[in-house]
């Protein structure tokens, strides 16, 4: 009898915390992740225009918190028709074979301030490689912004192959920034 009480009271208190994290959305319209490569030395600005995250977040439990970021990479442009034509190609982020980018969180680790480091893999054309994330957190009313940067070494998941392998064409460094606007975020 006893354990059925604990096992029920138990359910109890999952059910309960489960909607508050359910309840955590990425808002897109509000969000946006860009790249910047250079190319010839010259800075170049890129874009993706669809993405998604599944968010269990919970400041005071970081042990227990999650993310996963889906990216359609078939969505990345640079504003430029004849460049955005060239993008979905096996040469760069070969859409077909693989539409989606991905990063799935390991730990978070809290650095006070409202700035945390999360580490987890990313894998972009079906190589992956462990990324560490630095976020930093402002929250006004209900509404959560996540922001950062990291790099990433373009070769590593082969984007830009062939003659484009040629960092003195496009350097192999590129820099991922983001601002994601969150609901549902408990207070940080």
């Amino acid at each position: 009898m006893a354990s059925i009480r604990f096992l029920t009271l138990f359910l109890a208190a999952l059910a309960a915390a489960a909607p508050v994290l359910a309840q955590q959305k990425l808002v897109p319209a509000q969000s946006e992740i860009v790249f910047v490569s250079k190319q010839m030395g010259v800075p170049v600005e890129g874009r993706f225009k669809k993405f998604d995250a599944q968010i269990a977040f919970d400041p005071a439990r970081l042990q227990t918190s999650k993310i996963a970021f889906t990216v359609d990479t078939g969505s990345a442009t640079l504003g430029v028709p004849e460049a955005d034509s060239e993008l979905p190609k096996p040469v760069w982020f070969n859409v077909p074979g693989f539409p989606q980018a991905t990063f799935q969180s390991g730990a978070i680790k809290a650095l006070g301030g409202g700035r945390f480091e999360v580490a987890g893999k990313l894998t972009i054309k079906g190589r992956s490689q462990d990324v560490m994330v630095p976020v930093a957190l402002t929250q006004a009313g209900a509404v959560t912004t996540a922001s950062g940067s990291f790099v990433i070494k373009r070769l590593v998941f082969a984007i830009g192959e062939n003659q484009w392998s040629d960092t003195s064409m496009v350097a192999d460094d590129v820099q991922v920034k983001f601002k994601l606007t969150l609901s549902g975020v408990g207070k940080v």
